[in-house]
């Protein structure tokens, strides 16, 4: 079977240097090489905070990183600091 994953060269944002990705409503966080899984934060819903759109309810996922469909652990927070905090610890744990 072929690897239809893109390969996209630049630089990328990174967050305790793994990169830190993001488009539409998706963030990835980790080196999809490097690293046996990574983290998916999945934005569901927002609310307006101020006149301005801030995510709310959160989809945390870490996946392995060579099956993106094998889920490793599941679950959702409200709030994008809160979810990512949790998917970090949950990151860090699955790594070791």
């Amino acid at each position: 079977m072929a690897d239809t994953r893109k390969k996209v060269s630049g630089q990328y944002l990174e967050y305790k240097g793994k990169p830190l990705v993001r488009e539409g409503n998706t963030i990835c966080y980790g080196d999809m090489e490097a690293d046996k899984c990574i983290l998916i934060l999945e934005i569901m819903s927002y609310k307006t905070v101020d006149n301005n759109s801030v995510p709310d309810k959160i989809l945390i996922q870490v996946i392995d990183s060579k099956d993106p469909t094998k889920i490793i652990k599941q679950g959702d927070k409200s709030g994008l600091y809160d979810a990512f905090s949790i998917g970090m610890v949950w990151l860090e744990r699955a790594l070791a």
